[in-house]
């Protein structure tokens, strides 16, 4: 962990020397420890092409209000955009009305549809993040979106992916911390830097010229502009009859993009099955961060993601040991460092959709973000609310060790839809990522969430992500202990585990589930 988040690594964004460092070390400790090459072809590494995209220079932003003069924005100050994803030159927008669209969801199995059959081509499209029922909504006119519980449609990525079907020049999402659930610091070092996707057939069916964020004190001028109260409208935002509502301001946009098709790696390294070599089962963790980006109050630009995910990486290394040192399993034991999970879950995505093992015959992925936390714990937790067999094996594991499962006590932030095993999910094989627990064996819970506050406002996604040997690492041994034994099980096992009946991923998992026979 210490390594990997040096600052001669770069913040090991990927398509940099930071990133050649970076596979170079996790290879080296992958035969150290006593792996063998996960490729077929005898390799270590799956390559993973993707469109790098950047701002050529400092984007030239403004916005009219009303009849008044031209307001300068500042990039990462007021709003924060991206590089375009849609392989353009430029980005070149002038005068687009704005329109608010609420939550920008259309979701025709809750009966929810907040566009309305309204024109928003080459609009600017003003968003807000998270759910309608994130602050209430659910009633007689509200939604079904879980209450506090994210489901998809509350990601920012499903905003700017509804925003092009929608045929808009640009959306932008309005920045709150509590439904965003992380503050402007981390909107804009995410935002502000390189931007990767996957190659794409057609970009432009997935997203838009202009994708960004503003900050709240600018969505109130904006609304006041227009007549309206921003609180008020949230409210309105909140019901079914909704119905997009036009902002008397536009926008100007101009900035050249620089495009191009780069090739990232993901790391494979494998212990092949003793009985059944064709089953696998994955460990997995990203090894990427955000690299070199806007300065800090003290003028750092290294982006180290000490936790986020060098600690990840230190897990998977070191599962890798413990599984070389034992006898061997009867399953295949996969321990893959996923590329460019900070710009979308991007290695991830290109695995599930071009496994080197297939997915019927993978049992289980276990995933590893940030596993360092606040000290050891009697609890422990996944990200996000799913219902999977394989979380019943981690609770059954867990009771043997004398540790106590909760359900994520922070839904809201849409954590299940934030980690590697995401994709792997979506196409249907049992998956989750693990979290630490707060219920400190040192300070109990209210310690627990004192410092995982002060981590996610003062150091996640930001260059205070750094190695420091005074971090509390007593819960690496216990839950280290807790995630080998579940994948030793699974992996010397015959079960096959599954998703609850009315899980979204049951369907495509039984899809496969005639490959295993």
């Amino acid at each position: 962990m210490k390594t990997l988040s040096d600052d001669s690594f770069e913040g090991r964004a990927p398509a940099t020397e930071g990133e050649k460092k970076t596979i170079a070390y996790i290879i080296q400790q992958m035969k150290a420890a006593g792996l063998q090459p996960g490729m077929p072809d005898g390799g270590w590494t799956q390559s993973v092409p993707l469109l790098k995209s950047d701002i050529v220079g400092a984007p030239k932003l403004s916005l009219r209000l009303g009849d008044g003069a031209a307001r300068a924005l500042t990039q990462g100050e007021e709003i924060a955009v991206r590089a375009a994803l849609t392989g353009q030159d430029k980005v070149d927008i002038a005068a687009a009305p704005l329109v608010f669209v609420g939550y920008g969801v259309k979701a025709p199995e809750r009966n929810w549809d907040d566009f309305k059959g309204a024109d928003l081509k080459g609009k600017i499209l003003v968003v807000l993040v998270n759910d309608p029922d994130f602050e209430g909504g659910a009633g007689e006119l509200g939604g079904d979106f879980g209450g506090k519980t994210m489901t998809y449609y509350g990601r920012w990525t499903y905003k700017y992916e509804e925003g092009a079907r929608q045929g808009a020049a640009g959306v932008l999402v309005i920045h709150e911390y509590a439904p965003a659930s992380y503050g402007w610091p981390t909107v804009k070092n995410s935002n502000t830097n390189t931007m990767f996707d996957i190659v794409r057939a057609d970009p432009t069916a997935e997203h838009v010229p202009m994708e960004g964020w503003i900050q709240r004190d600018l969505a109130v001028d904006l609304f006041k502009a227009a007549g309206l109260d921003f609180e008020a409208m949230k409210k309105a935002a909140q019901r079914k009859d909704f119905k997009p509502v036009a902002l008397n301001a536009t926008l100007d946009a101009a900035y050249a993009v620089k495009a191009e098709t780069i090739t990232s790696y993901n790391v494979l390294g494998r212990l092949a099955g003793a009985k059944h070599p064709n089953e696998t089962v994955i460990y997995s963790g990203h090894w990427d961060h955000l690299g070199i980006g806007q300065p800090d109050a003290k003028g750092d630009r290294i982006y180290n993601g000490a936790r986020d995910n060098a600690s990840g990486i230190a897990a998977l290394l070191e599962l890798g040991r413990a599984f070389a040192k034992a006898p061997r399993t009867d399953r295949s034991v996969l321990f893959l460092a996923v590329t460019a999970e900070e710009k979308g879950l991007l290695g991830s995505e290109y695995y599930a959709a071009n496994p080197v093992y297939p997915l019927a015959t993978t049992a289980g992925v276990i995933n590893m973000d940030s596993i360092v936390g606040e000290g050891a714990a009697r609890d422990f937790t996944i990200s996000g609310v799913a219902r999977l067999g394989l979380l019943d094996m981690l609770v059954d594991q867990g009771r043997k060790l004398g540790r106590v499962y909760v359900p994520d006590p922070k839904t809201e932030t849409g954590g299940f839809y934030r980690s590697d095993h995401f994709p792997m999910a979506k196409a249907g094989v049992p998956a989750f990522s693990f979290k630490g627990g707060i219920d400190l064996v040192n300070g109990g819970v209210a310690r627990g969430k004192e410092l995982g506050a002060i981590y996610t406002r003062d150091r996640y996604h930001q260059p205070a992500d750094e190695w420091s040997a005074d971090m509390d690492l007593s819960n690496i041994g216990p839950d280290l202990t807790l995630l080998y034994n579940t994948g030793r099980a699974l992996a010397d096992g015959r079960a096959w585990p599954d998703w609850a009946p009315d899980a979204e991923f049951k369907a495509k998992r039984d899809e496969t589930a005639a490959e295993r026979k």
